[in-house]
Parts: C-alpha cells; sequence; structure tokens
C-alpha cells in the first residue's frame, strides 16, 4: 500500500491557474480540516475541485465544474497509484478560456499528477509506554526509530509513539521488561 508526501503544484493551462495541492490525511476530519485551510488561504479561486481515499472511504468533489471533468480525473490518478490516506485538491483559477470536457479532465488529471510524490506504507500501531525516570534513558534509546508523538513527565512518564510492527516486535520483549507497553491502535505509516 501506499501514500503521498505532502506536495504543492502549479500549472498555467489555457490562461487557467491550476494549483494542485496533495495530502496524506488519516480522517474525514483531516479532510475537512485541509479543504477549511485551502479556502481560507485561495478565497478568490473559481473552484476547489477534489478527491480523497481512506481505507474503502472514496468521495470526489468537482465543485462546479461540469459533473465528472473534475473530481473523478483526480481520484484516477489516486487509483492508478494504488494510494490509501490521501487527499488531493486542486484549485482553479478561470483564465477565461473555456476547456470543454475533454479539456476539463485532461487538465485536472495532469494537475493531479503533477503534485504526486509517492511512498510506501508501513503496519504499525500507536503504542502508550509507561515507564520511571530511571528507564528514561534505555526508552529513548529503544524508541529512537519510531515518532514519538507525546511525553508526559509525571511521577511515572508517559510517552506515545508510533512504531512499525518490524520494530515493535523487535523491541517489545525489552520494552515490556522496563516499562507497561499498550497498543492504542494498528495504524498505517
Amino acid at each position: 500500500m501506499k501514500t503521498v508526501i505532502d506536495n504543492k503544484n502549479e500549472l498555467i493551462i489555457n490562461k487557467s491557474r491550476f494549483i494542485s495541492l496533495i495530502y496524506n490525511v488519516s480522517s474525514i476530519e483531516d479532510v475537512n480540516k485541509k479543504l477549511r485551510e485551502i479556502k481560507d488561504t485561495y478565497r478568490d479561486a473559481t473552484h476547489y475541485c477534489y478527491a480523497y481515499i481512506i481505507d474503502n472511504f472514496i468521495r470526489t468533489s468537482d465543485d462546479g465544474e461540469p459533473q465528472g471533468t473534475a473530481g473523478l480525473p483526480i481520484l484516477n490518478v489516486l487509483q492508478k497509484e494504488n494510494l490509501n490516506y490521501v487527499l488531493c485538491i486542486v484549485v482553479r483559477y478561470f483564465g477565461g478560456i473555456k476547456l470543454g470536457a475533454g479539456g476539463l479532465i485532461r487538465a485536472y488529471g495532469k494537475a493531479a499528477k503533477s503534485a504526486l510524490i509517492t511512498k510506501d506504507l508501513k503496519e504499525g500501531f500507536l503504542i502508550n509506554v509507561s515507564f520511571t525516570y530511571q528507564n528514561l534513558k534505555e526508552i529513548e534509546y529503544l524508541l529512537n526509530n519510531s515518532q514519538i508523538i507525546t511525553k508526559d513527565f509525571e511521577e511515572i512518564l508517559n510517552y506515545k509513539a508510533n512504531i512499525t510492527c518490524d520494530e515493535f516486535k523487535k523491541l517489545s520483549k525489552k520494552l515490556k521488561q522496563i516499562s507497561d507497553v499498550e497498543i492504542i491502535k494498528k495504524i498505517y505509516m
């Protein structure tokens, strides 16, 4: 399974400006947040067309363009790359020249493809690790290749981290010896 690296690209096609923005997302809330940000950033744009894939949940929007001429071509690019957890928004500033249905389909597909940089997704876990201060250095060392999201320094220390399945298998025995480890949920990273 693959996803994308957040990216932006701009194309001019027959005087229309197409700004492609592609994001790695994990939820519908992420999608809605990004859409609001883009609409605030590009307030005077003519169209905000998009497609996203989160597991089996797929949506497209033509945002005022003729039906099937914007969202579907964007989605086709994402599906051809076998992507997941991805949102692509193409912002259009109309340049005064009508492109026709075929021209719009080609333009939105080309715009989406121009911003695409992919990466492989790895299965992993969001974990919570609770431990004492005396084990801090060892925990930091063990989680060196993981993405530590939060660190709470109370009487007992708590770290939340994203860790790949392979890394967790290697470290789980050692982590369990010096801490309490709880798998919160399975993730893709």
